[in-house]
């Protein structure tokens, strides 16, 4: 496991047990989205807590161990972090209109935004349900969402928080786009729109794009790099276009 999952669901396991052992903790930590002003510390530590016996910890903790490892090498442990508490507390959040006065508990909004950020960066990834039924992560995604939104709208298992589910998924997917907004790799190609940089010598050019050190790049940047050397070795140079090429200059110089 990776750092942060590590920790999560130490974190988890720990306060369940704390929870059984004192009940009143429950009820000063739980999550009620109408009293949120007077309570503003729930909107974190309701995500630590689960219902009583080990069903809904277990599952919630294996999705995440299934999840979140892949999810937190490729974003790296403070965005992972990040995600996963936007996550929660959007959950938190959305719940507003649709359950002010339930109590909530559970990760289950956060560990949502998890597998919903595995699936914008896995989208064909296949996930074996009960270990035999085989099905790409997008369209888990898509049916988890359907689910969701009948089961909420119909008043389906009312014990469970459809909505925080969705806002789950809101919150991550709100988040990785504001990441792609931001990342190098969208600036360079800004700039590489405004200013394409020439390449007259395509042979030297080449090589010199191979012995880029793309270890030392920005993870993004790394794969955008990996990309483009791939497409120069299956489709020569002449195959990149100017921004592209722009963007291999100008990380070469860098």
């Amino acid at each position: 496991m990776t750092p942060w999952v590590k920790r999560l669901i130490a974190a988890n396991v720990v306060m369940h047990f704390v929870v059984m052992l004192t009940p009143d903790v429950r009820e000063a930590l739980w999550l009620v989205p109408a009293l949120i002003p007077q309570r503003p510390w729930s909107l974190v530590t309701y995500m630590f807590l689960h219902a009583d016996g080990l069903m809904h910890i277990f599952f919630n903790m294996l999705i995440l161990f299934f999840f979140g490892p892949r999810l937190e090498a490729r974003l790296g442990g403070r965005k992972f972090l990040t995600l996963y508490f936007i996550s929660g507390i959007t959950a938190a959040l959305v719940s507003i209109p649709f359950t002010p006065w339930a109590a909530i508990v559970g990760a289950s909004g956060a560990i949502f935004g998890v597998q919903l950020g595995f699936a914008m960066f896995w989208p064909r990834e296949r996930i074996y349900i009960w270990g035999v039924l085989p099905i790409e992560a997008w369209l888990l995604v898509v049916i988890l969402t359907v689910m969701s939104l009948w089961a909420g709208f119909s008043g389906g298992r009312s014990n469970i928080a459809h909505f925080a589910h969705l806002g789950g998924f809101l919150g991550a997917f709100l988040y990785i786009k504001w990441m792609e907004w931001r990342s190098p790799a969208r600036q360079f190609k800004k700039k590489s729109q405004a200013h394409p940089a020439p390449v007259k010598d395509e042979r030297g050019a080449s090589e010199r794009w191979q012995k880029i050190r793309t270890h030392r790049l920005h993870p993004v940047n790394k794969e955008e790099v990996d990309r483009l050397l791939d497409k120069i070795s299956a489709q020569g140079v002449a195959s990149l276009t100017p921004e592209e090429r722009a963007f291999l200059e100008r990380v070469a110089d860098g």
